[in-house]
């Protein structure tokens, strides 16, 4: 007995910790460098190299990271006397130094990119949806095209939420803590070796952030952290999450973005030329712009916000009102209460950039319109987004109408290496030469997929479908078992999907405007579209809501419901938790792709874009970026006409337009095959898909606009008033003050124009007037007269048919004369009215000093 007891004083084991460092065989010791720059993302040769290593290891995490974290150093020494692995290593390793030994031509002008989030890889999950794959793709683009670009946005702890579903379809958002050791990032540190830091002042205390590198190619991208001990609890959680919180949580991310940003840059040494807000949320990099040039080069407030928006660049993503970040007067008043003072400003003229309509003291601080004040150009992002943009913001330049607004748009596009598949780019290069590369927006190149036989489209978009269709009866099994459902149920879903039916994607974010539930309005019909014996058809559908957003999940619970009906097993799939992986085997693997949105409620899309990538087609209504998209014979569109106001019938005639679409001239379509089941007629469309859209909406041509249309212009006009020690910043900003100080005592002596108003004009004959103007002292040139004629319609929405403009004739004792001629050249019946403005050929465009006046 007591020879036992003395056996049990020693059975608690004695642990002690060690670390293990990884460590490469000499002939693998860039395998390092080519995992930690994301490059590898849209390479599929440096995708095949990881593959190798591990195969399985790579299905499961596709992090190159966590495999060579994971990986034996035997499999290492064995894989370094591999011939195959070495040659293929020796070649990607080849291919990334080559591609990072080519720099920014050295005059050309540095942009600052901001974003919230940037969709790069599910590696690194720093974003939530098309925002942040937006700007992902877009950082992707810049570094193939060696743009010289240079970006700031959020190193997100949790990311956004992974997604779950309940038994009975509920949402569960799950937050996984992100292991930075397995993460594409390098702390910056400073010459001591330490952690580089910045700092954003806080009601009462100083928050720190340290600041991590990724390189996505030749683009470095800085991300901002909080969650570190100089920070209090509360602080630390400011970068743990994407889009969580309240209002208070959200200001306080968009000042460390903002202020921080910039504040980052300088920090690393970084000069900006161009700064791009994508989107509201950092908006305050040009709050701190300007309490830096007023603190360190002593400008007044006018002109340091003439040089600042002399180099800014805001993108707006929002088409509704109610999507732009605000905060109400109190919370500006808390954590900005400082800021007016810095920027020589009282508090109302503080307010009064981010208001629609100044002096308002109801009106929140609106991001957007903070963004809008400070910035010399904005757009949109498609065509239709552009207008509604010029719409929205119409207040912020009254006296001028909408479409004169100065508010452009680039169409959104989509980076092709990210999201086409190994196979399609195989048979694009194949096809298209070595050069098209280089030239991803040229058409003549896309238009070579007519050379290719149907045989060979039809065997590669057949692959495809069933890769997918495998994985998503594999994810069901998992997802089925995890959750404890009937066995039975998921043999007969599993068993009824079919790799040779029309197989349909709709994934996005589930918000009510994006009418996932359109498809559903009738389940009779629609369960004789999916269950027809000879034309079947099968939708998969996949996304998340906000966790926030009650009516979104109802809409996934509801689906859900609806796909274990007996009528619809197989035929209704929802998968859970929508991510990159997740997108492209859809994108690559359906036939079709659906999209629902109420008009104009979205304000491009880009998952369509990438489907086409992929030779699948869009079926959508005409809205984002479909209505510069959609050919004919390529693709189909609900009608852009609006029947109904009452949105519950517009929605009932929509969805009987699609079962009636699906059933006449889709299926029919694709079941219309030869002997060797091929579908002649649809590849027909497919090739059509990919030649006449796909180039029209790469990243390639996307980039290529905003150089054209906005970093260049940005740039000519930030040289032209930084040169000669300002000099012509000093010229303007003096002459808006002599224009300020004088307009509202500018004098309209009279007005007269021929006839108008008596008679009707006749086509072909001139008619003459005057107006006759006390200017105050300012010069007759310095003023703008002008005539506009518009359609006798609704006055608010009334359509601009022309403007002449007065010229200056003649002063008569201090009272300047314009004088115009007209000859009509249109009947029918109209209005016109005079007004006046400033002039200043140094300006670049109207709404830059938008003082006007109608007279």
């Amino acid at each position: 007995m007591n020879a036992n007891l003395n056996q049990n004083k020693h059975n608690t084991p004695l642990w002690k910790g060690m670390i293990v460092q990884s460590s490469f065989p000499a002939e693998l010791q860039d395998l390092n460098t080519i995992a930690t720059n994301l490059w590898w993302t849209w390479n599929y040769e440096a995708k095949d190299l990881f593959r190798e290593i591990d195969e399985e290891l790579w299905d499961e995490t596709k992090n190159p990271i966590q495999i060579l974290k994971a990986i034996s150093y035997d499999r290492l020494q064995e894989l370094s006397k591999n011939e195959n692995f070495m040659q293929q290593y020796k070649s990607v390793l080849q291919k990334l130094n080559d591609y990072m030994s080519i720099t920014p031509e050295k005059n050309s002008a540095r942009i600052g990119y901001f974003s919230m989030e940037y969709g790069l890889d599910d590696s690194l999950k720093i974003f939530s949806g098309g925002l942040g794959i937006l700007a992902g793709d877009y950082l992707k683009e810049a570094s193939d095209t060696n743009t010289n670009l240079v970006a700031v946005g959020f190193l997100y702890k949790y990311g956004y939420f992974q997604q779950k579903l309940s038994i009975d379809g509920d949402q569960i958002a799950v937050y996984n803590r992100q292991n930075p050791s397995e993460l594409p990032i390098h702390l910056v540190t400073d010459d001591n070796n330490n952690p580089l830091t910045v700092q954003v002042g806080l009601p009462g205390r100083i928050i720190n952030a340290q600041i991590c590198l990724v390189h996505v190619g030749r683009v470095k991208l800085y991300l901002l952290d909080t969650d570190i001990s100089d920070n209090n609890e509360e602080d630390r959680a400011i970068s743990h999450a994407l889009y969580g919180g309240n209002n208070e949580h959200r200001l306080k991310q968009e000042m460390l973005l903002g202020i921080g940003g910039v504040r980052t840059l300088e920090a690393v040494g970084e000069t900006i030329d161009t700064y791009h807000c994508n989107e509201g949320h950092a908006a305050f990099i040009n709050l701190e712009r300007l309490r830096k040039l007023i603190k360190h080069k002593n400008f007044s407030f006018q002109k340091a916000l003439e040089v600042v928006r002399s180099s800014t660049l805001y993108t707006t993503h929002t088409p509704v009102p109610a999507g732009h970040d605000s905060f109400p007067e109190d919370l500006m008043m808390t954590y900005l209460g400082q800021f007016p003072e810095r920027l020589q400003l009282n508090w109302n003229e503080f307010m009064n950039l981010g208001r629609m309509h100044p002096d308002n003291q109801e009106e929140n601080f609106s991001m957007s319109n903070l963004a809008i004040s400070t910035s010399q150009e904005i757009n949109g992002v498609s065509e239709l987004h552009g207008d509604v943009s010029k719409d929205m913001f119409k207040d912020l330049w009254q006296g001028y109408s909408v479409e004169e607004s100065h508010i452009g748009y680039v169409t959104n596009g989509v980076h092709y290496g990210t999201w086409t598949s190994k196979e399609w780019q195989e048979l694009y290069k194949k096809t298209f030469g070595d050069d098209y590369l280089n030239n991803l927006s040229d058409k003549k190149y896309w238009g070579k997929i007519f050379e290719v036989e149907n045989d060979v489209i039809w065997k590669l978009k057949k692959s495809h479908r069933k890769y997918l269709l495998d994985y998503i009866k594999e994810n069901l099994h998992k997802n089925w078992t995890q959750r404890f459902e009937d066995p039975k149920k998921l043999i007969k879903i599993t068993e009824s999907i079919n790799n040779n039916t029309l197989t349909i994607g709709f994934a996005r974010r589930f918000a009510t405007y994006k009418r996932a539930y359109l498809l559903f309005s009738n389940l009779e019909r629609l369960s004789e579209i999916v269950n027809n014996p000879e034309r079947p058809v099968q939708f998969i559908f996949a996304g998340k809501a906000h966790p926030n957003d009650k009516p979104g999940q109802n809409m996934i619970k509801e689906i859900v419901r609806i796909s274990k009906l007996p009528e619809f097993f197989g035929k209704i799939i929802f998968i859970e938790n929508y991510d990159m992986n997740l997108a492209k085997r859809l994108v690559q693997g359906v036939d079709i792709w659906l999209n629902t949105p109420t008009r104009p409620l979205e304000a491009s899309g880009t998952s369509g874009m990438k489907a086409v990538m992929n030779g699948a087609m869009n079926f959508s209504v005409l809205d984002g970026w479909w209505c510069e998209g959609y050919t004919e014979g390529a693709g189909w569109a609900l009608p852009e006409e609006r029947t109904y106001e009452n949105q519950e019938l517009q929605n009932n005639l929509d969805a009987e337009t699609i079962y009636n679409i699906l059933e006449n001239d889709i299926a029919p379509l694709y079941y219309d095959r030869d002997n060797l089941g091929i579908p002649h007629n649809w590849i027909q469309y497919m090739k059509k898909c990919i030649a006449e859209i796909a180039p029209k909406f790469t990243t390639k041509r996307m980039i290529d606009d905003y150089h054209s249309q906005f970093y260049s212009k940005l740039a000519q006009r930030f040289n032209k008033l930084t040169e000669n020690n300002y000099a012509l910043t000093d010229e303007i900003t003096s002459w808006k003050q002599k224009i300020s100080e004088t307009w509202d005592n500018i004098s309209v002596i009279s007005v007269d124009i021929d006839k108008t108003g008596k008679e009707a004009l006749t086509l072909g004959e001139s008619y003459n007037g005057a107006v006759k103007l006390d200017l105050k002292g300012l010069s007759p040139e310095e003023i703008g007269v002008e005539l506009i004629i518009t359609e006798q319609m609704n006055p608010e929405h009334s359509e601009i048919q022309e403007i002449n403009q007065f010229e200056y004739v003649k002063n008569e004792e201090h009272i300047s004369v314009y004088s115009i001629t007209i000859k009509p050249k249109h009947s029918g019946v109209f209005n016109y009215g005079i007004r006046m403005y400033p002039k200043h050929p140094a300006l670049p465009h109207r709404q830059d000093f938008a003082f006007v006046r109608w007279i």
